[in-house]
C-alpha cells in the first residue's frame, strides 16, 4: 500500500525480543542504509525500531532525529531491577534524539519523572483517524443489514463489538467472563471480534478459548480486517477492557464513529473517554464491573444514544489526524530550518 503511493520501502529485519547478535546486525544494517542514503530526517517508533534507530542514526550523522512514543513498555515490568534496565536504555536512546514525541500526556509526565530526556525536548502529539471515514452517518440502514447478513450476525441482535489483537493483554479473559454473565439478562446479544491471533506471544489466546465459558454460539472471530470502519458501524456498544494502552486507536475510531464506548480506566484510554459523559470506564481487570457498564447500556439506551454523541463531538475536536500532521509538519519545519536544512 504504501508503495503504490510512490514512496519507497526499504526492508531490515528487527525482533522483537531481545536478540544480541540479531540486533547487532540490525543496528549495523541501518548504520550502512543510513550512511548510504544521507538522510535529513530519520523518525522512529516502537520500543525495539526505536532504540536501533535512532542509535543508527546518531552513528551515520543524521542531522536530525525524532522519535514517537506510542507507549510506555517499563510501565508494565515488575521487576525493579528489570524496569531499570529499560529505563536506562531509553535514556540512551533519547540521547540520539533531537525530539521526543508522546502519543500520550499522562506519559509525558512519567518521562520527565523518570529523567528520560530535557523536557525541553518531550512534545505532545496525540492521537487521531480519519474523522470522515470514521463517520457511521456515510452507511445506510440498507448496508448495516446487508453488512451483518454477510458476516452472520443476526438481524434482531444487539452487537457487543471489539477491535484488538487476540492476546490475555487486551483484556479478553474479563470481557469473556462478562460476556457470559450478560448474557444471562440479554440472551439476544452477539459479541463481534475484530482482530488477528498472535501465536508468536507469550500471552497469545486461541479463538477456542470463547468454549471454555460457554459463550461460542454468540461469539464471532473476523480476524484482521481492512474494512473496519464498516464494522464499527454494526457495534451498538464498543469495548476495550485493555490492561496497557499507549493511546488507543481504536477507541478514538470508535468515538468517531458514534458508538457508546466502554473502556478500561488506564492511561491513554482515559485521555480519551470523560467517564459518563463520551463513555465509561471501570478498573482494569474487573469483569464484575465491565459486566454492570454493559448491562447499564443496554438498559439505559437513551444514555448509550447521548454518550455516542458527545464522544464523536470531541473527536471532531480533538483527535482528528490532521491535527496530528499538522504538529508533525511545524516540527519537521523548525528542525530543518535550525539544522540548516533549507
Amino acid at each position: 500500500d504504501i508503495e503504490k503511493e510512490g514512496i519507497k520501502v526499504k526492508t531490515i529485519k528487527i525482533t522483537r525480543k531481545i536478540t544480541p547478535f540479531s540486533d547487532l546486525l540490525t543496528l549495523f544494517q541501518l548504520y550502512v542504509y543510513f550512511k548510504k542514503e544521507k538522510f535529513d530526517v530519520v523518525h522512529t517508533h516502537t520500543p525495539k525500531a526505536a532504540l536501533l534507530g535512532q542509535l543508527a542514526a546518531k552513528l551515520a550523522g543524521v542531522p536530525i532525529i525524532i522519535n514517537t512514543i506510542h507507549g510506555l513498555y517499563f510501565n508494565r515490568v515488575t521487576s525493579p531491577m528489570k524496569r531499570r534496565f529499560l529505563i536506562l536504555l531509553k535514556k540512551v536512546a533519547a540521547k540520539c534524539s533531537d525530539l521526543i514525541f508522546s502519543q500520550n500526556k499522562e506519559d509525558i509526565g512519567t518521562l520527565i519523572k523518570v529523567k528520560m530526556a530535557n523536557p525541553e525536548k518531550i512534545k505532545y502529539l496525540g492521537n487521531g483517524v480519519d474523522i470522515e471515514k470514521f463517520n457511521s452517518q456515510r452507511f445506510s440502514k440498507d448496508f448495516i443489514i446487508s453488512k451483518k447478513k454477510e458476516i452472520g450476525l443476526p438481524e434482531d441482535f444487539t452487537i457487543i463489538g471489539i477491535v484488538g489483537r487476540l492476546v490475555e493483554e487486551k483484556g479478553y479473559i474479563d470481557l469473556f467472563l462478562a460476556f457470559k454473565k450478560v448474557l444471562d439478562t440479554f440472551p439476544k446479544t452477539m459479541l463481534l471480534v475484530v482482530g488477528p491471533e498472535e501465536p508468536e506471544k507469550k500471552d497469545a489466546l486461541s479463538k477456542d478459548i470463547v468454549k471454555d465459558y460457554g459463550i461460542e454460539n454468540n461469539v464471532i472471530f473476523l480476524g484482521e480486517r481492512a474494512d473496519v470502519d464498516e464494522l464499527y458501524s454494526l457495534m451498538d456498544i464498543f469495548v476495550l477492557p485493555s490492561h496497557r494502552e499507549g493511546f488507543p486507536r481504536t477507541v478514538i475510531e470508535a468515538m468517531a464513529s458514534k458508538r457508546p464506548i466502554i473502556a478500561s480506566n488506564i492511561r491513554g484510554c482515559r485521555e480519551a473517554i470523560d467517564n459518563g459523559e463520551n463513555g465509561i470506564l471501570f478498573p482494569a481487570h474487573d469483569f464484575k464491573k465491565l459486566c454492570d457498564a454493559i448491562i447499564f447500556l443496554l438498559e439505559n439506551p437513551k444514555i448509550a444514544e447521548n454518550m455516542a454523541a458527545d464522544a464523536r463531538k470531541k473527536a471532531e475536536r480533538e483527535f482528528n489526524e490532521e491535527f496530528v500532521f499538522n504538529r508533525i509538519k511545524e516540527k519537521y519545519e523548525s528542525l530543518i530550518r535550525k539544522k540548516g536544512k533549507r
